[in-house]
């Protein structure tokens, strides 16, 4: 059994949204349009291929970045710290008196991130655990995850 206090912050938000956003192909392809589009711009003087494109390639990141802030300060569950417990029957999640618990078997996909654990409950919702939360316990915490659950479900690199 494992356990861990977090104050989940906008940084964590932010860098779950990252990951969720850029895991779909669609806004990937968005991107490297993007790209495309100030390559092109450059190399045929039509700067406004390359205003396109500056803003295909900085409106999701900021766009993710403030509403991540947002949530961060609005919602209450953000408030005060967070209990996890990971066992062998999963992840069971309290605050204050509200608790909540998913079995490993009904979870969604695990993932990381350079600054993040993250294990999805549903296709979009998920628990994080911030590296800098786990410290030295980080592969620990892995090791958990990756034991209950099927390996084509993980996708954690240490």
């Amino acid at each position: 059994m494992l356990e861990l206090d977090v104050k989940i912050e906008a940084k964590d938000l932010y860098d779950y949204m990252v990951a969720h956003t850029y895991g779909k192909p669609v806004n990937i392809l968005a991107s490297c349009f993007g790209a495309l589009m100030v390559v092109v711009g450059v190399m045929t003087s039509r700067w406004i291929f390359v205003i396109g494109g500056i803003v295909l390639l900085l409106y999701l990141p900021w766009n993710l970045f403030l509403k991540s802030r947002q949530q961060a300060m609005n919602n209450p569950a953000f408030k005060q710290p967070l209990h996890y417990v990971l066992d062998d029957e999963g992840i069971t999640v309290s605050q204050g008196e509200v608790s909540q618990s998913q079995s490993w078997e009904n979870m969604y996909k695990a993932i990381s991130t350079n600054k993040s654990i993250i294990v999805y409950t549903s296709p979009v919702n998920a628990t994080i655990f911030p590296r800098r939360a786990m410290g030295q316990d980080t592969v620990r915490y892995i090791e958990m995850i990756c034991t209950h659950m099927p390996p084509a479900k993980v996708k954690i690199r240490y």
